[in-house]
């Protein structure tokens, strides 16, 4: 994000907005996406089919409305922005016509009679004509709209002559900056009235020369001339396909370089307007050699929220991008596919030989025990001023885990013989007509995961037990444990040829960019905080995510619990890995307890064990020195902190656990079975104990698998 600075709250539209400094050298253009939100000076070139109707006469008023909106969010945000337009055509076409049928209709009831009038023809409209006709209907238009924004719009009009004569050129600059210094947007266009046909070979001739002959080549000429840091061209497809769109197999092209116009088929010219995307291309490659980023994208349709040029300067990924670095690695879309051919590659391997990868994974977790920990210090070291401590917890490893990780993946490995191909219903249909089901692998898996590098191997695990493709992306704060753990897993997949299906994604994709891949992936699996669930859910397009919720996990202490268990199945519950999502987070204690040798000897463990205690509304109520009040019984610590409560029955402590949990793990410490059995009946959560430590719920404990991934396996076996 950008650094603010002097920063001052601004109202416009009743949206209020940050005003930010904005300050680059021009010179190189930006080389990742993530970068153009820096963009300080802004050309957006709208085309004939982006500001034109269907039927070409007249314009397409809300979308013209949606682009000024988001113009004059980005020039309140102190931004410079400069809008190249076409539409003075279509508009002066429908002024014309307009005029030509209230003329006819006029002559012909005068002289023909009103059975006439159906006859009518329009004449073909000469272009110019149309242009002249249309460009200050079209210019007050601009000027209406951008007015409800307390923005201010000039028209300027210019043809290729103009930046032939050198002084021309020095008048048009300097107009444009003084324009943009008083805050007014420019609004340019070719003076269609006036200028004449394009030449046929004139034509893009290196980096000094450009023909003025269509808007495209128009926006990159201003855009080098005026060094501006991003130039964005709209039209009315979706960016630069590798071959017509529509076309079979048509993809589209995320990134650009030079010199790959020789892997792209261009199709026909938009419906409307002088250039297609070949003079697009051109024009593009032109600005990006002057130093001027380009995205062409869809202004007709944005893809991802209704507003693509902000999305663009946010480093969304809209349309294409055309960068001058190349990025070392394949691209997360190229990944994507690596993945999917690898995946279906390990699910034709035996099971034998997809176990055979899991164990020497487990191997390699404990041989490479030294390089793992040494590049998990790193991560430590580099994340230790910006992370909170429960998250250094997660981010941390340590010969136990590496060894607890090696033991859960052989299980996996164990448990997987049957994970692709088992049967599971067999139904005979008619004579010699038998129907299967069969588990089979989902595709290709995209785990998101948050500070934790144990996760890399545990999914890489579950991904090869059931024959899945893998697309992994990690946080950056564990980027260097991700990096050798990732090397690992691709060691052990290489022993059976299988090295692609697992990918690590290494560039500057932002999570919200990989949740619309929907023709790469077939399911999201996020690991992390509820809101990075929330997010994911929210951000994903037609892919399915399989989200969690908080782990809100309690303990009830009932009136016949038995001392000796009480406190091992807190301090377990609590103390031993107090950031896992299966960690006791609030305490239930029975109002009848309160004052009794038992509650003492819970109340001293938590202190020694340096557990803060959160009182809740009713135990708050009961002391007259209490700790402090908790602020909400929905809070998952992740630390050694916890909430304490008072209940008055089994029923309340229910009750609670129902309107406060997350339907985690719930746990009740009792001696009766008969209260046991009615709390086990009654609580809604995955897992519900008696007697024992919420730690317990965990896949290794279950024999399915470390944590959530045996709770994954599970599901996929069971081919869910």
């Amino acid at each position: 994000l950008l650094a603010l600075r002097n920063e001052s709250l601004r109202c416009w539209s009743n949206i209020p907005f940050i005003t930010m400094p904005l300050s680059r050298t021009h010179g190189k253009s930006f080389a990742h996406r993530s970068e153009l939100r820096h963009a300080k000076r802004i050309v957006v070139k709208l085309g004939s089919a982006v500001v034109t109707r269907g039927d070409e006469c007249g314009l397409a008023l809300g979308r013209l409305a949606s682009i000024v909106e988001q113009v004059s969010m980005l020039q309140n945000q102190g931004r410079e922005m400069m809008i190249v337009t076409s539409g003075a055509v279509a508009f002066g076409k429908q002024r014309l016509r307009h005029e030509i049928l209230l003329s006819q209709s006029v002559r012909q009831a005068l002289h023909s009679g009103q059975n006439q009038l159906k006859d009518m023809a329009i004449p073909v409209l000469e272009a110019r004509a149309c242009a002249a006709a249309g460009q200050s209907g079209l210019m007050a238009l601009y000027e209406a709209m951008f007015t409800q924004y307390s923005i201010c719009a000039a028209q300027i009009l210019v043809t290729n002559l103009d930046f032939h004569d050198e002084q021309k050129r020095r008048n048009l600059n300097g107009t444009l900056h003084e324009l943009l210094r008083m805050n007014i947007v420019p609004i340019i266009n070719t003076n269609d009235a006036v200028v004449p046909p394009p030449e046929p070979n004139s034509d893009l001739q290196g980096v000094n020369v450009i023909s003025v002959k269509d808007n495209d080549s128009l926006a990159a000429r201003l855009a080098v001339e005026m060094k501006t840091d991003l130039l964005i061209v709209l039209s009315d497809v979706e960016g630069l396909f590798d071959s017509p769109p529509g076309s079979d197999d048509a993809k589209l092209i995320d990134i650009f370089y030079p010199g790959d116009q020789q892997s792209v088929t261009f199709g026909t010219k938009s419906r409307v307007g002088m250039g297609g995307m070949e003079a697009k291309v051109k024009a593009a490659l032109w600005a990006l050699q002057g130093g001027t980023s380009v995205v062409i994208a869809n202004g007709t349709y944005p893809k991802i929220s209704g507003h693509v040029i902000t999305d663009i300067v946010e480093g969304k990924k809209v349309g294409t991008f055309f960068s001058e670095v190349k990025p070392a690695g394949p691209t997360v879309e190229q990944q994507g596919e690596m993945a999917r051919a690898g995946g279906r590659a390990l699910a034709a391997l035996q099971p034998e030989q997809r176990a055979e990868i899991i164990y020497h994974l487990a191997d390699l977790l404990t041989d490479q025990r030294e390089e793992i920990l040494s590049a998990n210090k790193k991560d430590l070291e580099e994340a230790e001023r910006r992370l909170a401590l429960p998250l250094m917890k997660r981010l941390s490893l340590s010969t136990s885990k590496l060894n607890s990780l090696a033991i859960g993946l052989r299980q996996i490995a164990a448990s997987s013989q049957e994970s692709v191909g088992r049967v599971i219903r067999r139904t005979r249909i008619a004579k010699d007509l038998e129907l299967e089901q069969v588990t089979v692998p989902i595709g290709v898996l995209l785990v998101i995961f948050e500070s934790r590098p144990d996760c890399l191997p545990q999914v890489s695990a579950l991904a090869i037990a059931s024959g899945n493709g893998l697309l992994l992306k990690g946080g950056k704060e564990a980027a260097h444990s991700n990096q050798i753990l990732h090397h690992l897993t691709q060691e052990a997949l290489s022993i059976h040829g299988v090295k692609d299906a697992v990918q690590l994604v290494n560039t500057r994709e932002e999570v919200e960019d990989l949740c619309h891949l929907d023709k790469l992936i077939d399911l999201i699996i996020p690991r992390g905080s509820s809101q990075l669930v929330r997010d994911i859910q929210k951000a994903a397009k037609g892919i399915p995510v399989m989200g969690h919720s908080e782990g809100i996990c309690h303990v009830y202490v009932d009136t016949e619990a038995s001392v000796e268990k009480v406190t091992r199945i807190v301090r377990d519950s609590k103390c031993e890995y107090p950031a896992a999502c299966n960690a006791l987070e609030t305490l239930l204690i029975h109002r009848d307890l309160l004052r009794t040798p038992l509650f003492d000897q819970i109340i001293d463990m938590l202190r020694v064990e340096q557990v803060k205690i959160h009182a809740g509304p009713k135990f708050a109520s009961y002391l007259t020195f209490s700790p402090s009040e908790v602020k909400s019984l929905r809070t998952e610590y992740g630390d050694l902190e916890c909430c304490i409560e008072v209940v008055d029955s089994v029923q309340e402590a229910i009750d609670h656990i129902h309107k406060y949990g997350s339907s985690h793990t719930d746990v009740i410490i009792t001696e009766n079975e008969k209260t046991a059995e009615f709390f086990l009946q009654h609580v809604d959560s995955a897992c519900v104990f008696w007697n024992a430590s919420t730690r317990f719920s965990d896949g290794y404990r279950f024999g399915l698998g470390k944590g959530l991934s045996g709770i994954i396996l599970c599901c996929l076996q069971l081919g869910i």
